[in-house]
């Protein structure tokens, strides 16, 4: 899937933070829902205007994200 065609970041909306494209739903909000322990069901029948496939947007960008974090080496203690 290719995130791109669902996940925008316009400066005018919701300060630039990622958005599914056509809401001010963020990326954020969506893994906030997940993550307080509530189904992809639960939050498709509460924001009718998302679709599975806007969640799966969420995790691939979520994923390619990480991907792209520059990761720093542990310091070594001794």
């Amino acid at each position: 899937m290719d995130y791109r065609e669902r996940i925008t970041i316009d400066p005018h909306i919701r300060s630039g933070k990622p958005c599914i494209r056509g809401t001010r739903i963020t990326v954020v909000d969506v893994f906030d829902y997940l993550g307080g322990g509530m189904s992809i069901t639960e939050v498709l029948d509460d924001f009718p205007d998302l679709t599975a496939g806007d969640i799966q947007a969420c995790f691939s960008f979520a994923a390619d994200r990480e991907r792209r974090l520059n990761v720093l080496p542990h310091e070594v203690a001794l």
